[in-house]
């Protein structure tokens, strides 16, 4: 499980330069997919606040993905870890509606 582990500690990473450049960002970044940020009063604490909840998401993340190191292959306990990841999805969801919802003009 060594392998699983490192491959989510990439994803993990992943996640986190989506937090360095949504930082970094100009212009209001997306969160969704192919769809576009409304305009925004405050780009910069708008961008910092979308960065913060992949930032968030990233070490949660790892953090989750800690018990692949010591679960066995295929073992019942994976899907804990997997059903604690999508209520973690779900909260990252709800954190960025509210974000929006503060700095939406």
């Amino acid at each position: 499980m060594i392998t699983g582990f490192a491959i989510w500690s990439l994803v993990s990473l992943l996640f986190l330069g989506f937090g360095c450049s949504s930082w970094k960002a100009k212009e209001p970044v997306g969160f969704f997919t192919g769809v576009k940020p409304a305009e925004m009063k405050d780009v910069a604490a708008y961008n910092r606040a979308v960065a913060k909840i992949w930032f968030v998401f990233a070490g949660l993340l790892e953090i989750l993905g800690i018990p692949l190191l010591f679960l066995e292959q295929n073992s019942p306990l994976c899907f804990v870890v997997v059903f604690a990841v999508l209520i973690l999805v779900f909260a990252i969801i709800v954190a960025y509606i509210r974000v929006e919802a503060k700095y939406r003009q």
